[in-house]
């Protein structure tokens, strides 16, 4: 009996010195809170950083020569943060963007990309046109929920805009601001309620109707005026939402005159959004507006990179640009491509 106790005893050795072991850190109640999912490249005061960008296409989505096959357009690159300096470098892989598709559509139109988000060790990306939420895992877009527009009992897909994850759930706002006509006439508030996700893919919803008049009232904007929003984010470390509005306006919503609206200020407020503050940051362009942010890692939530972009005339660009939450500009804005890019992640 005691040989084979002792037999027992050291296979159970073996196997504990033996076998790999599991790192738990990241991980609370089962969340995988890694973030970058990629670890940067350190030299010395230099901290490299694996990014990447999605797409959206609008109309323009739809593939020609596949039926019923919509596409978006991922790609990627490298951000160099110099800590002494704070000078950015930002490089794009020669290789281009990496094609992706499927087969989901709502009224024909599918795979307009609007975010990039890590939550949960993985890589998320939104449709608002069918309201779909993606995992991409390689060259592979994973349908994982499906999300209704305003209160979740309409059969419109909802159109999320920006995403934020808040106490291990993933926070999801549309443009909020009202839905109205092409000419500004009031339709509905779909668009100012926010989606709560859990990493089960159970969804809640919010209505944020006073939360969002209370940020543009900010800066003295009053109903018929208005302030699209695209980006937010939650910053542990700040306590507080932080949001970089497109467009701003104090006139009536017009689809012609609001390609000439771009706004730029950062907008920081508490949890409850009761306390909302501002910071302007410099911009000399009013036909750019912010479509994404994020916080660079190891920077205490201080520096901030963003996309710009711009729809003028029926032509699109985009640029990248990073400054301080105080408002000191790092790196000026930066062309990156004739197309609409929506969506940013230290990947």
């Amino acid at each position: 009996m005691l040989y084979y106790l002792g037999i027992i005893s050291v296979i159970g050795l073996f196997l504990y010195y033996t076998l790999p072991t599991f790192d738990l850190s990241s991980r609370s109640n089962g969340y995988n809170s890694t973030y970058p999912l990629t670890a940067p490249v350190v030299a010395n005061h230099l901290y490299t950083y694996r990014i990447g960008i999605i797409a959206d296409l609008d109309t323009d989505s739809l593939l020609p020569n596949e039926k019923n096959t919509w596409y978006s357009l991922f790609k990627k690159g490298y951000l160099t943060y110099d800590t002494k300096s704070q000078n950015i470098i930002v490089s794009w892989d020669k290789t281009g963007p990496i094609t992706l598709k499927n087969n989901y559509a709502l009224k024909g139109r599918g795979m307009e990309l609007s975010e990039l988000v890590v939550y949960d060790g993985k890589l998320l990306t939104f449709d608002d046109r069918t309201g779909l939420v993606f995992e991409i895992a390689g060259s592979n877009i994973i349908p994982w929920v499906l999300l209704m527009d305003g209160n979740g009992k309409n059969s419109k897909g909802f159109k999320t805009e920006w995403a934020a994850v808040k106490d291990e759930k993933l926070y999801l706002g549309s443009m909020g601001k009202e839905w109205t006509t092409a000419t500004g006439k009031f339709e509905n508030y779909n668009p100012m309620w926010v989606k709560v996700v859990t990493k089960e893919g159970a969804v809640s919803h919010l209505n944020w109707v006073e939360e969002y008049k209370n940020i543009r009232k900010v800066i003295g904007i009053e109903w018929p005026g208005y302030m699209i929003h695209e980006s937010g984010l939650w910053s542990d470390l700040h306590q507080k939402w932080f949001f970089l509005p497109r467009r701003c306006s104090k006139e009536r919503y017009d689809e012609v005159a609001d390609e000439r609206r771009g706004c730029s200020v950062l907008i920081n407020a508490d949890a409850a959004v009761k306390v909302v503050r501002i910071v302007k940051i410099p911009n000399e362009h009013i036909t750019r507006g912010f479509s994404s942010f994020k916080f660079l890692p190891n920077t205490n939530d201080e520096v901030i990179v963003a996309l710009r972009t711009e729809e003028l005339e029926g032509k699109t660009r985009t640029f990248i640009t990073s400054f301080t939450i105080h408002g000191q500009v790092l790196l000026e804005d930066l062309l990156i491509a004739d197309n609409k890019y929506e969506g940013f992640e230290f990947i």
